[in-house]
């Protein structure tokens, strides 16, 4: 029973692993050049989290993931409101 538990576990963080490494690719895909790039990133780290939450399941923490699942939103929507209204034209 704790072979197949194991297996599993391995199985979604190897999911996991994938979708930080996509995560990755889209972020470097992306030029400066774009206007408001930075919600672009936001979104693609989006995936990140998800990845985050999956792997903290895997690994038996249900709180943490839960933290996270509730905290990762309002750090991602401040970071949007910062820069929507921290923006300066020059």
């Amino acid at each position: 029973m704790t072979d197949i538990i194991t297996l599993i576990q391995s199985a979604i963080l190897l999911i996991a692993a994938f979708l930080v490494l996509l995560t990755a690719y889209g972020i470097l895909r992306y030029g400066d050049n774009i206007e408001n790039i930075i919600y672009a990133r936001i979104h693609i780290l989006g995936v990140a989290d998800i990845a985050l939450i999956i792997v903290l399941f895997a690994l038996n923490e249900p709180l943490m993931a839960g933290a996270y699942f509730i905290l990762a939103p309002f750090a991602a929507h401040a970071v949007a409101n910062g820069y929507f209204y921290g923006e300066e034209e020059k």
